[in-house]
């Protein structure tokens, strides 16, 4: 229902995008600092067309979960919203992405799945009932301001159009050197010299940053106590206070524990840069008593089933 005049119309909703070209990973894609420009550029243009206005619908972060792009979107109009649903169920929205990413990648074809959801509701399924799905992508309201790098890569984009044919090149250099999400920032680095090394069941290992292979088997086999993890963390994390982890709950609900466990340690990592190193995840992992898996991240023992 239209709020009233004194508050705006204004709802939420997550796009799933998969390429089903085996050659085409849109999170990687995204993920390097050299195609993260063309891809934004080719969401920015494809979601304009949906709705016919540059400003018709906001793009609050993406998240890279493989082999998932996840776009936030926040609309501020109930028009606008209506504009984007009918492009979606008509198929206008994946043609037109579909025709950009062709055209900023430079590929020959990027075929594509999409999949709409607010909050816990899927409105592929009710995409008929237009009322409805407003309904409920007006429930689900922002939990927060347009991410940095989103900022960033519009500007680009907008420097871009600007300045085509003068600074083409320099724009475009420009957003390549944005850092990836899954970088650190190097000015955080340094801020706070992490401890060189660290005891463990009386053992003493080097610490160290890390790694994507630390990601994968926490993910992996840390299970239904991946929010304790985080409440531990989150001690000495501000990016993971008691609302992004219930976020993550049900954000990625659907795509289970690994997925929920994955986006987790990839908060950490992101918000954290250097400083998210292993004594500080099997400190977290001790106060939870998995002992198991530190030792697995610890390399003390090749078993990989632990609970």
């Amino acid at each position: 229902k239209m709020a009233n005049s004194s508050a705006p119309w204004i709802g939420c909703a997550y796009l799933f995008l998969q390429s089903t070209c085996k050659t085409i990973i849109l999170p990687s894609l995204y993920e390097s600092s050299q195609k993260k420009p063309s891809v934004f550029k080719a969401l920015k243009l494809a979601l304009a067309d949906s709705t016919g206005s540059v400003n018709g619908v906001d793009m609050l972060k993406v998240h890279c979960s493989h082999p998932h792009l996840i776009v936030q979107l926040k609309f501020c109009k109930q028009e606008n919203c209506r504009q984007f649903l009918r492009s979606y169920r008509e198929g206008a929205l994946q043609e037109s992405l579909q025709n950009h990413l062709q055209l900023s990648l430079a590929v020959s074809a990027v075929p594509l799945e999409m999949e709409l959801k607010a909050g816990s509701e899927h409105l592929d399924s009710m995409l008929k009932d237009e009322d409805r799905c407003l309904e409920c992508i007006y429930r689900e309201k922002p939990d927060r301001l347009q991410d940095e790098e989103i900022t960033k890569l519009e500007e680009c984009l907008k420097s871009l159009i600007v300045h085509q044919s003068t600074k083409n090149n320099t724009a475009v250099k420009d957003c390549a050197s944005l850092n990836s999400p899954s970088l650190p920032d190097p000015s955080q680095g340094n801020s706070l010299s992490p401890q060189v090394t660290f005891t463990f069941q009386g053992q003493e290992f080097a610490n160290r940053t890390l790694t994507p292979d630390d990601h994968q088997k926490f993910a992996k086999l840390v299970s239904k106590k991946w929010k304790q993890v985080g409440r531990s963390l989150q001690k000495s994390c501000r990016a993971l206070r008691d609302p992004v982890i219930d976020n993550l709950a049900l954000e990625y609900d659907r795509e289970g524990l690994y997925e929920q466990a994955y986006q987790l340690l990839l908060r950490f990592r992101q918000s954290e840069g250097k400083k998210a190193t292993i004594a500080r995840l099997i400190t977290a992992l001790e106060e939870n008593g998995l002992i198991s898996l530190a030792e697995e991240l610890l390399g003390l023992h090749s078993n990989e089933d632990c609970s």
